[in-house]
């Protein structure tokens, strides 16, 4: 199973308003779950490997949980963003702004960028995955930190279009 069909996977079980789906095969063992409809808790996605190899694992598996933002907070600029787009990640996993620890990162903000062009790279399961953009323009504000987690769907960029 690619990232790909993993990616479907969890856009079909958010959809159809399931709590949990489980899928395990030869190879591979996948558990989704999502929050209640209707209730307050946040959602969470867990997502889990079984290595071909029968290596003992060293450590459990990390679980990426989504938390609502502080409606305490203000947003003055929120109004100003709306003109933007916003770039978001295709996969779990942890984001990367550079393609090594000692080489520049892929973009900056004020860069302008062009569709294909690789903004930055995502590691999940071990793979490095290079994230392009889909749309050309300049880069407004980076809104992850370098090497931290980072969900599906998350916002990682915003693109000024003109």
């Amino acid at each position: 199973m690619d990232i790909k069909e993993i990616q479907s996977l969890i856009k079909f079980v958010a959809k159809s308003g399931a709590s949990e789906v489980k899928l395990e095969m030869e190879d591979i063992k996948i558990t989704i779950r999502t929050g209640a409809a209707g209730s307050s808790t946040p959602e969470t996605t867990y997502v889990q490997q079984i290595p071909l190899a029968s290596a003992p694992m060293a450590a459990a598996p990390a679980v990426l949980e989504t938390t609502p933002a502080s409606s305490a907070e203000p947003t003055p600029d929120s109004d100003d963003d709306s003109k933007y787009i916003t770039i978001k990640s295709p996969i779990i996993g942890t984001f990367y702004r550079k393609p090594a620890p000692d080489k520049p990162a892929f973009v900056e903000v004020g860069a302008t960028i062009g569709k294909g062009d690789v903004l930055c790279v995502i590691e999940a399961m071990k793979l490095f995955n290079d994230i392009e953009s889909e749309v050309s323009g300049k880069i407004v504000k980076v809104l992850v930190d370098d090497s931290s987690p980072v969900e599906f769907d998350q916002p990682l960029f915003l693109v000024d279009p003109s």
